[in-house]
């Protein structure tokens, strides 16, 4: 029997992001039994569930347990590689392949308390004066850095004692690979600023010395020692190259616990990550309830409280997004609770540290989206949502077709009507339908008379598909269904005026009985009924608000969308009609031959634009010219 994936995970595989990071598959019982990396999430995940995986008895194993699988997103490959590995080692799950020896992460070292310091590598940290740069993925990643770093800045590589007085240099000299400070080719001074210029690539510090060997450059250029020229270039090769692939961190490794929230309309999604030791270890995410009508602040606020009340490890520092109040009283609490040291609340504007907030930020979207694809496949939640809709509008039945019409428009141009269809609370795409509003003949919009025609075509659209039935095709889809079937519930995007208006087009198609329509006012998200004085307001937290607050969104969206194609339709009809010649009729032509753009009949030569019909050469050349 072939594997089926469950419908929660499938869920899952489909709204993974597109980005690198580290996945973690859970058991039944919640324990992570497999934690891996991938530069595209997606797609990696995704590929342990396809006909591929067969080959791999491991993979038929895992999967088969597999109940969950959360992700955390970073900005990297190798951030996601450091990620990976250290939580691997904390929760040790059950089909990782792992490494028996507790390796350090490598790190460059520079015995900047030598008068000539050297440039090492290292797994530990000392405090001995020198400077620390990583950590690295691996040491390979660090041979890679300093062997590049070496062509713009030829470090010290031997053991020698180096007073200047040496008769001679070593083979590294010669090649390029070491400024000799040994017989004297530069003195202290001047290794030590080298020293300096390379700690201040390590550490992102670099436009001071781009600039200067820059300058240095075009100053031998000019002088015509193309030779040294040709040096500095691929010494500033070499810099561009370290900035791009690597980052520095302090040597003074803190623990930090970095949290970010995320929201839209009244969902919240906290996400905090968890630095130990200068390390990424691991993040979560936390979904918080009636915090809609919070402030940011108070949201962050009381997440720290709640969640650092019932939590031992507090680290040395939290990193937020922005101030919150009580800030200080909050960072004496946490003191109290760490009891070893202060712990600092701070809100970074800029540097690595906003990096990490942005980072955090970035997976508490990326959560919030997950629980959401989650709510629309939970057929449960689904089911209680629409029972909730029926009763808090008293409608005759559960609303399983609910259809959502909205406008769009600029300034009167272009204006567009949508229609969403959600059946069983779930958007049903292939009965999308939008409709060019025509029957405005004066200035300016008209929303309420937009929505009378879009509603009068959508109903006369019934009547027809009842009176006059076109027989579908065999082996093809009913393509009247979609306007035959009415719906359970009409919803407009609008208020009283717009509500007025689906009740005259209703009441012109003798479905006033039929067919219960609402509006929904964006303001204050209350519903509006016919006959109903006041207008429904369903609680904030309700699971029926979340539902129609989705369709109305989702009509929004699909009315913008379509009206902007209109827009540019209607932007390149203008452009083309401006030329002698070119009617209604030549402009579709056109248009339809080079794929609905500008761009490419202007490339197009005579014999391209004379090949469209009706395009006579003469026509083409005004084209050519007047494009």
């Amino acid at each position: 029997m072939s594997f089926q994936t469950p419908e929660n995970i499938e869920t899952i595989l489909k709204n993974l992001p597109a980005k690198p990071g580290v996945y973690l598959m859970k058991n039944a019982d919640g324990r992570i039994i497999y934690i891996g990396k991938a530069k595209r999430l997606r797609q990696r995940v995704r590929s342990y569930f396809t006909n591929a995986a067969q080959d791999s008895q491991k993979t038929l194993r895992m999967r088969s347990l597999v109940c969950d699988i959360d992700f955390i997103v970073t900005e990297s490959e190798v951030q996601a590689l450091i990620l990976e590995e250290n939580m691997i080692k904390r929760h040790k799950p059950r089909f990782n392949v792992m490494m028996k020896d507790d390796k350090r992460y490598p790190y460059i070292r520079i015995t900047w308390g030598d008068d000539f310091p050297k440039v090492e590598t290292t797994r530990r940290i000392a405090k001995d004066g020198s400077r620390y740069f990583g950590p690295y993925s691996a040491m390979w990643a660090v041979q890679n850095t300093l062997r590049v770093l070496r062509k713009a800045f030829p470090y010290l590589t031997c053991d020698r004692t180096i007073t200047g007085r040496d008769e001679r240099a070593c083979l590294f000299w010669d090649i390029g690979l070491c400024n000799a400070p040994c017989i004297g080719a530069v003195d202290r001074e001047a290794y030590r600023a080298m020293i300096a210029e390379l700690m201040d690539v390590l550490s992102g510090k670099s436009e001071a010395v781009v600039e200067r060997i820059t300058e240095q450059m075009h100053a031998e250029s000019a002088a015509l020692n193309f030779e040294r020229a040709a040096v500095l270039r691929d010494q500033l090769q070499a810099i561009e190259f370290i900035t791009q692939k690597h980052k520095a961190v302090s040597p003074k490794m803190t623990d930090h616990d970095v949290i970010a929230l995320a929201r839209d309309k009244n969902e919240a999604v906290v996400q905090i990550m968890f630095i130990r030791n200068g390390k990424l270890i691991g993040s979560d995410s936390r979904p918080l309830q009636n915090a809609d009508d919070s402030s940011d602040e108070e949201v962050i606020s009381q997440f720290i409280t709640q969640f650092y009340g019932e939590s031992a490890d507090i680290p040395r520092e939290l990193i937020l997004p922005g101030e919150i109040e009580a800030a200080r009283i909050i960072e004496r609490w946490l003191s109290d609770k760490r009891h070893t040291s202060k712990v600092q609340i701070t809100v970074p504007q800029r540097g690595n540290k906003r990096q990490l907030i942005q980072m955090a930020h970035e997976n508490a979207i990326e959560a919030m989206k997950m629980l959401k694809a989650q709510w629309e496949a939970d057929s449960t939640r689904q089911e209680g949502a629409l029972a909730l809709l029926r009763d808090a509008l008293n409608l005759p039945r559960i609303p399983n077709r609910i259809e959502c019409y909205d406008i769009s428009t600029t300034q009167g141009t272009a204006i567009v009507a949508s229609r969403v269809m959600f059946v069983q609370g779930i958007p049903r795409k292939s009965e999308y339908r939008r409709f060019n509003i025509r029957t405005i003949d004066h200035a300016g919009s008209d929303d309420y008379q937009s929505m009378r025609e879009a509603l009068t075509r959508r109903f006369q659209r019934y009547v027809n598909a009842v009176e006059n039935p076109t027989p579908p095709a065999p082996g093809k889809p009913d393509r009247d269904e979609t306007w035959r079937l009415l719906p359970d519930l009409l919803l407009i995007d609008g208020g009283k005026g717009q509500l007025a208006v689906a009740e005259e087009v209703l009441a012109a198609f003798d479905l006033t009985e039929r067919v219960p329509v609402a509006a929904l006012a964006k303001r204050y998200e209350s519903l509006f009924m016919p006959g109903r004085p006041a207008p429904v307001m369903l609680p904030r937290d309700s699971v029926a608000l979340y539902l129609v607050q989705r369709i109305r969104d989702e009509a929004h969206r699909f009315a913008i969308t379509s009206h902007r194609k209109q827009r540019q339709k209607l932007g390149m009809a203008s452009l083309l009609e401006t030329i002698p010649g070119i009617g209604s009729k030549r402009r579709k032509a056109l248009l339809k031959a080079f794929g609905n753009s500008i761009d490419a009949i202007r490339a197009a030569s005579i014999e391209e634009l004379c090949a469209v019909e009706g395009v006579s050469d003469k026509i083409a050349r005004d084209i050519k010219e007047l494009l």
